[in-house]
């Protein structure tokens, strides 16, 4: 059963309810079983959960909107009635035909991924229905889907292990939203208990002689067709902000904020946000001839679309300047590298990065304590310099007996600098 909070959920208190970067569930003082769903995207959906003689039930009662506070309350009192009595809440639902694994996907893009998600984001979701879930679950009723069956289509993508887990957490939203909509018991998610498997994280950052390498293939790159210069101010803008591909291949002239020296993100993987430009960001924007009509910064081959990769011009850069093995997403992992030597904590690489998962950015904790370390050296060998200098040439006359067959150490002198 639902903590019981010191919420009264009425009209006025649902309207303030905000749920930060995550889905959050508000439960009501007066009566106990009756809350609000509140989404990333703010839209709040009134839920009743209540266990009864088969067990944990919850549902959904409706959209609040579309719902008063007290038609809510209303209908969740008749449903818990319903629910501890063991009856169906929905009435004539008995009837109906059990929806399917098919049918909750479709409810899922449409409910869910269409509201909360960005184009890239559906675009992977709809591949990994299409292509695994469907394909192995598609035609079986969601009450019926066991752990068996996640462990063994988790298990058929075990070569490509990060795919695997990423289409067993797209299952696995599917399954907590169905128990949220009264699709499914509380606590059925076949998703649950399956181990996911370890993803081998790939590091490579490029040095300073690669960057100047990379700087000097763009130059050569952006002089053979202007189709070829935007890619190569595209790479540029890649790496000196940190962005994702999507977030500068997407990029429109609007989004830029010239007075305040900011790009606005409106559709970025996690959110809307904003990123500061420096100068030299800001002077590859400028130097970008504008298509007329156009709303891309980046066009592509036609007027009303923007460059769809940049994976062709890329494979140029990397010839020309030594680099095979970097992929462009490690441009973004190395300007995290270059702000970790230069000083800047995990938190605000973060920031910088876009992040909302603090776990996102653990990945670079090594390359802190890397950090750490010359720091460490630096300090050190700086308080060194003067202790060496300062220290008084006390038992200069002693010699220092070697121990377990190491050298006597010799004594300490001031320096000339200090003397």
């Amino acid at each position: 059963m639902p903590k019981r909070s010191e919420l009264r959920i009425t009209k006025r208190a649902v309207d303030a309810l905000s749920s930060g970067h995550a889905d959050a569930l508000f439960w009501d003082h007066d009566l106990p079983g009756f809350g609000i769903r509140v989404y990333a995207s703010g839209r709040k959906v009134y839920v009743v959960q209540c266990r009864g003689p088969a067990g944990i039930r919850r549902m959904s009662l409706g959209e609040h909107g579309d719902l008063t506070a007290e038609q809510a309350r209303r209908r969740a009192r008749s449903a818990i009635g319903c629910i501890k009595r063991g009856e169906d809440p929905v009435p004539g639902r008995e009837q109906a035909a059990a929806p399917t694994v098919a049918d909750l996907a479709g409810r899922y893009l449409e409910a869910h991924a269409a509201v909360n998600c960005n184009a890239h984001t559906r675009k992977a979701y709809r591949s990994a229905l299409r292509n695994h879930i469907l394909p192995a679950l598609g035609s079986k009723p969601v009450t019926e889907v066991r752990r068996s069956d996640a462990e063994a289509m988790h298990y058929a993508l075990r070569d490509t292990p990060r795919q695997a887990n990423r289409v067993l957490m797209v299952l696995s939203k599917m399954f907590s939203l169905a128990e949220d909509w009264g699709l499914a018991p509380v606590g059925s998610n076949p998703c649950r208990f399956v181990v996911r498997y370890r993803e081998g994280m790939r590091e490579r950052y490029l040095t300073e002689d690669e960057y100047r390498r990379v700087g000097r293939a763009l130059c050569e790159l952006e002089t053979e067709s202007p189709m070829r210069a935007r890619a190569a101010a595209a790479l540029r803008l890649l790496m000196l902000t940190g962005c994702r591909l999507t977030e500068i291949l997407t990029l429109r002239w609007d989004d830029i904020d010239r007075k305040t020296g900011e790009i606005r993100l409106r559709d970025a993987k996690t959110g809307a946000r904003m990123v500061a430009l420096t100068p030299a960001a800001l002077r590859v924007l400028l130097a970008i001839r504008r298509v007329p009509r156009s709303p891309w910064v980046f066009t592509g081959s036609a007027r009303d679309t923007h460059l769809a990769s940049l994976s062709k011009p890329w494979l140029r850069v990397r010839a020309r300047a030594g680099i095979g093995d970097v992929r462009i997403h490690d441009l973004r992992h190395s300007y995290a590298s270059r702000a970790l030597a230069l000083g800047e904590g995990l938190t605000m690489i973060g920031r910088l990065l876009g992040h909302t998962d603090v776990g996102s950015t653990a990945r670079y904790a090594h390359l802190a304590r890397d950090a750490e370390k010359v720091a460490i050296v630096r300090v050190g060998g700086s308080i060194a310099a003067d202790i060496l200098r300062m220290e008084p040439d006390v038992g200069s006359d002693v010699d220092l007996p070697a121990e377990d067959g190491i050298p006597a150490a010799e004594p300490l002198r001031p320096s000339s600098a200090a003397a």
